[in-house]
């Protein structure tokens, strides 16, 4: 199955894709959804009282407020070669700020404080269940599916702190989707191409066998430290072909467009703009 959410007439539904079709399943809750898992999502798409053309409806975020987003730095082979890095002996995971996702067709932002802005292709897991000290073994047991996520860096943010937090953390810099597929129907999460596109020139290309940590040891490292929760994210990692390492680099600009395909799940496709002027604001405290 495949788990969605979208806007249509002005308010934001949850949905599950029929082939082309979107069975509107109103105010559900996706990740409720996806923790009872896709035959409850499957039962609740058939009784839905009603259908829209996919092509009529504009897809959000599937999952808008992940608990946490989690992503892996230099996880494939030939993306520490192009860097000039050795293979890490142990995972190098951070925290991308939740505020940062963004649905699939939306703008990504180039900041006012920075013009080092870089895409990254991701394949990105969506836990079902709340788990802790979950061996590598069972790790398909917490998977509730899988979809694609740009893993937006502002390069120069990134390298000034000792952390990564504030350079992949912007406004804008987590696009998802363009749905959560279900883990039933990914037999191998190994075994999905990944591919990168700037304005219809292929830049990354590769399989997601060539990762390091697979997905299932990901989830071994991370639920060794705290609990994993229905609804977290974890950006498992991009290959080579980031713009920061071409020659001359690739930084990503107003007016270019960036689509992140994986095989399997379906492709998000985002513009690039200039961080609008009015995205600065003091929220005003209750009255």
């Amino acid at each position: 199955m495949r788990l969605a959410r979208f806007s249509h007439e002005g308010r934001d539904h949850t949905g599950a894709l029929l082939g082309d079709e979107v069975a509107d399943l109103g105010d559900a809750d996706p990740i409720g959804l996806l923790a009872r898992g896709s035959d409850a999502i499957r039962a609740a798409a058939q009784a839905a009282p009603r259908r829209l053309a996919l092509a009529q409806v504009r897809l959000r975020a599937p999952i808008p407020r992940p608990p946490k987003l989690l992503a892996i730095g230099l996880n494939y082979a030939d993306h520490c070669t192009e860097a000039g890095m050795p293979e890490p002996d142990f995972p190098v995971f951070f925290n991308k700020q939740t505020t940062c996702v963004t649905g699939p067709g939306d703008p990504i932002h180039v900041p006012r404080v920075s013009t080092l802005v870089d895409y990254e292709a991701e394949l990105a897991i969506v836990i079902g269940r709340r788990c802790r000290h979950v061996p590598a073994a069972r790790a398909g047991e917490v998977i509730a599916g899988y979809m694609a996520i740009n893993d937006v860096t502002v390069r120069d943010w990134q390298l000034r702190a000792p952390t990564m937090t504030l350079g992949k953390s912007f406004d804008t810099h987590g696009p998802t989707g363009p749905w959560v597929v279900t883990a039933d129907e990914i037999p191998d999460p190994q075994d999905l191409r990944l591919r990168a596109w700037v304005n219809g020139v292929c830049m990354q290309d590769a399989s997601t066998s060539g990762m390091i940590f697979d997905c299932a040891a990901q989830i071994e490292t991370l639920s060794t430290a705290f609990t994993l929760e229905p609804g977290d994210v974890i950006a498992t990692g991009t290959p080579a072909g980031v713009g920061m390492l071409r020659r001359p680099p690739v930084w990503l600009a107003p007016g270019d467009t960036v689509t992140i395909r994986v095989d399997g799940i379906g492709a998000i496709e985002n513009p690039v703009i200039a961080e609008p002027d009015d995205t600065q604001c003091i929220q005003e405290p209750p009255r």
